[in-house]
């Protein structure tokens, strides 16, 4: 095992983390690659907990700006979680990672019901665990679930993954050249300036039970590994 600053992490995926160069739907080499990248971590004896977005597949929101019901809307979009969750799952065990799926929606046949303790048990016995359906409640973001769970099972830190971007900017990096990096932030910091570091909501939980969070770009190379190493990597989000 290598030293690690951390032992316990939650892994935020968004669903765009799924479909790599693929405007949408699951790209299966991306897939491998990520599956690898947390197996490599768990290897280092690090417990890994992973939150799983949907919008490779479904955006809630979107749906209801076209006129479908909000609470409808967000329904299917935590189904579309448990699809992502289903894949990664398969990913990890082919990678002879033990894993197990919990749903925060009733889906009996193909997940385990969240159950705070038994999710905290499959991590101390080496298990990966993906958290699929969000919070199980509409209006509420896959971030929120993310900030939510890390608190729940007493993660260290919360890892914010994210595609093509290396850390929080002052605006979006790939539309604005002039955009400015921040290597590190507090959340007052990060809330005050509206920064697109994750929702409101979600920040503000990690603010409450002082969560730190990383956001980083998923695609650098050994990522994850340096995230939970300590290692210099994208933007750091704490009190400090």
């Amino acid at each position: 095992m290598s030293a690690t600053k951390y032992k316990r992490v939650l892994l935020k995926l968004s669903g765009e983390a799924f479909s790599g160069e693929a405007p949408y739907g699951i790209d299966t080499p991306t897939l491998k690659g990520i599956a690898q990248q947390i197996r490599q971590v768990m290897e280092m004896g690090v417990g890994v907990a992973i939150v799983v977005g949907g919008g490779n597949i479904w955006r809630g929101a979107r749906a209801a700006e076209e006129g479908m019901d909000r609470v409808i809307a967000d329904y299917a979009g935590m189904l579309a979680t448990v699809i992502n969750a289903l894949a990664l799952q398969d990913a990890l065990e082919k990678e002879g990672v033990t894993t197990r799926t919990q749903s925060a929606i009733s889906i009996q046949q193909v997940a385990e019901p969240y159950i705070r303790r038994r999710a905290i048990r499959h991590l101390e016995k080496g298990r990966a665990v993906i958290f699929a359906g969000g919070t199980g409640n509409p209006y509420m973001t896959t971030d929120t679930a993310a900030a939510l769970r890390a608190i729940e099972i007493e993660a260290e830190v919360l890892l914010m993954s994210k595609n093509k971007v290396d850390g929080v900017y002052s605006a979006d990096p790939l539309r604005n050249r002039n955009a400015k990096k921040f290597d590190k932030l507090t959340y007052l910091e990060a809330l005050n300036m509206r920064l697109q570091v994750m929702d409101s909501t979600a920040l503000s939980l990690c603010l409450e039970n002082r969560l730190p969070i990383i956001v980083f770009d998923l695609q650098a190379p050994r990522s994850i590994e340096r995230a939970v190493s300590g290692e210099p990597i994208g933007t750091l989000v704490s009190a400090e």
